[in-house]
Formats: structure tokens, C-alpha cells, sequence
């Protein structure tokens, strides 16, 4: 396999995976190009932190605390996702590995004892933390994007063609909270 693809096929799988989620029915006036899908909002799901939704189904990754029988969350692997099959009667699938290693999964790397640095596999472009806050004694994943400091809740990824390998990523959108103003905000970012 040339290094080419390669390369493309990882940039359109992290931009799929990071992206990693800002959907649903809120997806704000930056939207011109909205998804022709309904997108349900995950409910009532344990140690949730965030979610990635993407064209071209409603199937939805869902990114949450791993936590150990200890009650700690896990050094090594501090976050543990898996699909909600929205598109397949809501059930719960784990990644398979192609979807873990090369496009939805997370690397973490322990930065002290309440905080990890975060990367999709398939986009290393875009570094998240995850840090417990002061304010409510949670972890919280943390990303930055067009300056703006976001406590990530949702991430979607728009897709208009392509094949598995190399779909045509149009762009990413985050939604989350804006640090410095405390309200819900929707930021648009161009994958490269």
C-alpha cells in the first residue's frame, strides 16, 4: 500500500471518528450543508463524555469513562467506546478492530493523576483532555478549536460520497460548552 492513500485514508477516518459528533437536530446556523438524517441524542448512558455522529447512518460512537472495580477510571486506557446501532434497533456493539485501530478509536496519555491527553486514532490533529473540574468534581473532555476552549459533548462528522477507505469528509462541527462564556456553542472546522 502506497503512503499516499494511507495517509488520506487516516485523515478522512480521524476526521469520520474525532469529529468527532456535533449533530442532531441543534446543529446551528454554521450549518449550510446539514445531513439529510435525523439523529437521535443518546440518553440515559453511564459515564458518558461525549459522542461522534457521521454520515452516512445514525450509528453513533459513544466515548465514556472507563471506569475499574476499584471505582478509579483506568491510567491506561481512561476511556472506553463503543457504537450505539441506532440504525440496527439501538443496540450496543463494540468497535471492531479496523474501527478501533485506524478510524473511532482514542489513544490516551496520562498527564498527572486527573488529567490524559487525548488523539482520534485516525486524526492526531486535534488534541483532547480529559480532566476532572473543580467546579463539579467530573471529568470532562476539553478541545480547542478556531481559539475557542469547548467542553466537548458532541461531535459530527459530514461525509458526502467517497468509499470506507476514503470518504469524502466535507467538514467536522463540535458542540459544547465555550469555556469563557459558559454557553453552547457549534464550531465548524475544515479537515486538512
Amino acid at each position: 500500500m502506497n503512503k499516499f492513500p494511507f495517509n488520506y485514508f487516516t485523515k478522512s477516518l480521524i476526521v469520520i471518528t474525532i469529529l468527532v459528533n456535533i449533530i442532531s437536530g441543534n446543529l446551528s446556523a454554521q450549518s449550510k450543508n446539514p445531513s439529510p438524517l435525523h439523529f437521535p441524542t443518546p440518553k440515559n448512558i453511564d459515564n458518558m463524555l461525549f459522542y461522534v455522529q457521521r454520515d452516512p447512518n445514525t450509528n453513533t460512537a459513544i466515548y465514556a469513562l472507563n471506569y475499574q472495580e476499584n471505582g478509579k477510571i483506568s491510567k491506561s486506557n481512561p476511556i472506553k467506546a463503543y457504537w450505539i446501532r441506532y440504525a440496527e434497533k439501538g443496540e450496543k456493539a463494540d468497535f471492531n478492530y479496523i474501527q478501533r485501530k485506524f478510524a473511532y478509536g482514542i489513544e490516551s496519555k496520562s498527564l498527572n493523576n486527573e488529567e490524559f491527553e487525548l488523539q482520534f486514532v485516525s486524526y492526531k490533529k486535534l488534541p483532547l483532555t480529559l480532566k476532572k473540574v473543580d467546579s463539579d468534581q467530573k471529568y470532562h473532555v476539553f478541545v480547542s478549536v478556531n481559539q475557542k476552549k469547548i467542553q466537548v459533548e458532541k461531535i459530527f462528522v459530514r461525509i458526502e460520497g467517497g468509499s470506507f477507505w476514503l470518504p469524502n469528509v466535507k467538514y467536522a462541527e463540535v458542540t459544547g460548552i465555550d469555556v469563557s462564556s459558559n454557553k453552547t456553542i457549534t464550531e465548524r472546522m475544515l479537515l486538512k
